[in-house]
């Protein structure tokens, strides 16, 4: 039987009688292990989502959002019983109808249960798929990781051979490029996990391995000799790094199609001239990896340097049920590609908020004041106006706080003249130009 960790709503919430005022303090912080996603952030991860959109579509790539929610079997079945995101990371509930549910920890499964829902790869023929968003895992938090975090990753279906892997590798590394992460701060590990032809014998020599030296180990990697044995590999514990670095690799033991699979994949890489360190202890924490896996690791955010990964997963279509499908893919965090880029001294574009201001000189002009700056906005131009009744001095503070470049100015004697004022925020000299035809005048000085 798994054990996840539930959450249930109430069906007993008091009710007050209409009109009855609710005198009680309300918790106003957001649930621990989350966070409200403030304007700075918001536009770093909108920054994100369109470089990973102009990147991903020159690969061939197209967009797809699953829902929060999948039946939980999805994941259960999908990621393994015996992982830790199962057994223990999962916000996991029954509705009213006594169906359990899940919110979903990853985006694979949730790909790839469309996939075979709706028939998106046909017989011969293969496709790409990127996606981003929320994703839930009950863990402690830290920096970096949230039990609310940001995804955003891409699948690809039908494709078999290692130029795929590849392909997604390169990928992910051209994306970490373009958000403007430097080379020499980024590490690509590669390793290749075999498949159900060579694996299994090799998990029982790990899991051999574990038994015999379980006195110096952790108690959590004892039992994982038993439920997950590769995942002895991730422990953190330094006794347990130290024993496990002598366990066997699984390099040493591969069968002959996931070697020389490996080695296509790498012949690939060195083709592309994109350096990387075999890592024969890289795993993934999902059970339905096969063959290649890889990870690229950050400098400066310490232990959880791992800022995006993936690997191949040629089983996970036939575990639901559907038809032999190979696929790979990858996911990278947000939150520790944000902390990443700060590392590195990355600037997020933070593009001004208006770019022309509208001031009134007094309230008999608010009306032509309002319907001007709509006339902006409606022209492509980023405009904003007063809505608080400022003096003349304080709107100017205010389009300086903004950053705005011009500011046009409506008193009583311009629209006697039939003229705005604009006035250049830099410097600071100003004109008069024709109110019929202000709109078109403001897009040419602003180019």
């Amino acid at each position: 039987m798994v054990r996840v960790r539930r959450f249930r709503y109430s069906r007993n919430l008091q009710k007050r009688p209409l009109g009855e005022a609710n005198t009680s303090r309300m918790n106003a912080r957001a649930p621990k292990g989350t966070t409200d996603m403030l304007p700075d952030v918001a536009r770093a991860w909108e920054h994100m989502n369109r470089v990973a959109q102009s990147l991903f579509a020159r690969y061939g790539y197209e967009p797809i959002y699953n829902p929060l929610l999948e039946h939980t079997e999805v994941f259960t079945r999908g990621i393994g019983e015996a992982t830790d995101i199962v057994a223990k990371e999962m916000y996991t509930f029954e509705d009213r109808a006594g169906r359990s549910l899940t919110l979903r920890p990853e985006g694979t499964a949730g790909v790839v249960r469309a996939a075979l829902e709706h028939t998106l790869v046909q017989q011969g023929s293969s496709a790409k798929y990127y996606y981003s968003g929320p994703m839930f895992r009950y863990e402690r938090p830290q920096k970096g990781r949230m039990r609310q975090f940001w995804q955003i990753g891409v699948e690809v279906l039908g494709a078999a051979e290692p130029s795929a892997d590849a392909e997604v590798i390169a990928l992910l590394v051209r994306y970490f490029q373009s958000l403007g992460i430097p080379d020499d701060r980024m590490t690509l590990l590669v390793n290749s996990m075999g498949d159900d032809a060579c694996r299994p014998a090799y998990r029982d020599r790990v899991a051999d391995y574990i038994r015999a030296r379980s006195t110096g180990l952790c108690e959590e990697c004892e039992r994982r000799a038993e439920t997950n044995p590769l995942r002895a590999f991730d422990c953190k514990n330094p006794a347990c790094v130290e024993i496990m670095a002598e366990a066997p690799l699984l390099r040493d033991e591969l069968c002959d199609e996931c070697a020389e699979h490996y080695s296509a994949v790498k012949a690939h890489l060195d083709l592309l001239g994109l350096p990387y360190r075999e890592e024969p202890r890289l795993v993934r924490g999902l059970d339905y990896y096969t063959r290649t896996v890889f990870e690229i690791q950050a400098e400066g955010l310490g232990a959880q340097n791992g800022i995006g990964g993936g690997g191949r997963y040629d089983r996970l279509m036939e575990e639901y049920g559907g038809p032999p499908t190979p696929g790979l893919g990858f996911a990278l965090g947000f939150e520790r590609t944000l902390l990443a880029m700060e590392s590195a001294g990355v600037e997020v574009p933070a593009p001004a908020r208006a770019e022309v201001y509208v001031a009134r000189v007094d309230e008999s002009v608010a009306d032509e004041v309002f319907a001007l700056t709509q006339r902006l906005r409606d022209g492509g131009v980023a405009a904003e106006m007063d809505h608080q009744a400022r003096s003349l001095k304080s709107q100017f503070k205010q389009a300086d706080r903004l950053g705005v470049r011009l500011a046009l100015v409506v008193g009583p004697d311009e629209l006697a003249a039939n003229e705005i004022t604009v006035r250049d925020m830099q410097a600071k000299d100003e004109t008069r130009v024709a109110r019929a035809s202000v709109v078109e005048t403001v897009r040419a000085a602003l180019g």
